[in-house]
């Protein structure tokens, strides 16, 4: 069986995990503050914290923004649950829109047609590593600066909706030229093991926010959050003297190991090779399906896009659910793992029981319906990716 999206773990990894576990260190510390200075330069963001996952990270995010209930937050349909669960958490509404009729991303004048005097962040979702559209939603944002209400000391500093990115999928993307990281007001990463790159679990986000906010105090608050709200890490209370540490708010428990940091370390200082290879599949890819008059090929660069290339998201053309299900099964039957991203969260019941119906977002089921995600990833062998071309090809035009 040729797997979906195995992690790349080989000696090089192996080799700096051993060395985290024999330094005597293995929570939080040197290993992790290295990994946030690269991930800081990789970017070219302002400063970056590392969190246990993206979802912790977006919730402690969204709660330091201020939040809570009778607030909006404007994010896609089509996307994964967790983007939406943080918000429920805080006691917020999301706010789903549709997606674009051409991508996966969402519909830029959808996101116009929500948002309201409650809306305190639009969070884009930059699905299968291809960017949104960063410039229209800052224009739609300002254009709306008049009616934002304010509600906490961070909202009244920035004055407007925050922009709080998605990036789960697109560490390494481009738009106009800059990295993902560093074009959202804050954006926050996934580590998770099928991302591209991984710290077995973890996240991290990058702030980027206007120069009158105080990005090394933002990194301090962040870092006490994270950590219970105490005033130490463990790190500095091994100094002489340094035990005790005051808890200045009933914090959470989501910081970064230096086990994982490990891993990432390596994966980052190696990544662009990794986007090399990820590059070569989708172009293996659209060399063959181009040549299909059912196949519907993701867009993965535009003169002011380029993806981290993450998923290859083919659609069937013409294809309904039952159908595309039924080729997944005939594709498994051949030896190759494939997937789908993702069910648009009105089909699932968590969100079907909050009101919201499918039927209120075409695009984002008529992209579902039709794609199934081929493997990516950067050990994947040319003679495999010949391998799932032939079994994608065989399935689709034996039931079509």
């Amino acid at each position: 069986m040729i797997p979906f999206s195995p992690p790349r773990i080989d000696q090089a990894v192996i080799d700096e995990v051993t060395a985290a576990l024999q330094s005597g260190w293995i929570t939080t510390g040197p290993r992790t503050k290295q990994f946030e200075k690269e991930i800081t330069a990789y970017c070219g963001s302002k400063t970056t914290i590392a969190v246990s996952a993206w979802t912790t990270g977006m919730e402690v995010l969204l709660r330091w923004w201020g939040v809570g209930p009778g607030d909006e937050v404007i994010l896609p349909a089509y996307t994964y649950c967790a983007s939406a669960n943080v918000v429920l958490h805080t006691g917020a509404t999301p706010v789903l829109v549709d997606s674009d009729p051409t991508n996966f991303n969402l519909s830029i004048s959808a996101v116009a047609s929500a948002i309201t005097s409650r809306t305190k962040v639009i969070m884009p979702v930059d699905i299968g590593g291809l960017p949104c559209d960063y410039a229209a939603l800052f224009k739609l944002i300002e254009d709306k600066r008049s009616i934002f209400e304010l509600n906490s000391p961070e909202q009244e500093k920035l004055g407007r909706i925050l922009l709080a990115a998605d990036a789960a999928h697109s560490f390494g993307a481009l738009y106009n030229n800059k990295r993902v990281g560093s074009l959202a007001d804050i954006t926050v990463f996934s580590f998770h093991a099928v991302k591209n790159l991984t710290t077995a679990e973890g996240g991290a986000i990058t702030f980027n926010l206007p120069d009158h906010f105080d990005h090394e105090e933002i990194y301090k608050t962040f870092n006490m959050k994270i950590l219970h709200g105490q005033s130490k890490d463990a790190l500095a209370k091994t100094q002489k003297g340094a035990w005790r540490y005051d808890v200045l708010e009933p914090g959470y428990k989501c910081n970064m190991t230096d086990i994982q940091a490990a891993i990432g370390l390596v994966e980052l200082r190696r990544y662009q090779e990794n986007l090399d290879r990820r590059l070569e599949v989708f172009r293996q890819y659209e060399r063959a399906f181009s040549k299909k008059s059912w196949a519907l090929l993701p867009t993965y660069s535009t003169p002011i896009l380029e993806s981290s290339y993450h998923l290859y998201q083919l659609r069937i053309l013409d294809c309904t659910e039952a159908q595309r299900d039924a080729i997944i099964e005939l594709i498994f039957d051949q030896d190759v793992a494939v997937n789908v991203h993702f069910q648009p969260l009105p089909l699932l019941s968590a969100y079907k029981k909050l009101g919201y119906q499918i039927g209120a977002y075409p695009n984002a089921y008529s992209h579902y319906s039709a794609e199934i995600s081929l493997p990516v990833y950067y050990d994947l062998l040319d003679t495999e990716v010949q391998t799932i071309i032939e079994a994608v090809c065989t399935a689709v035009e034996k039931l079509l």
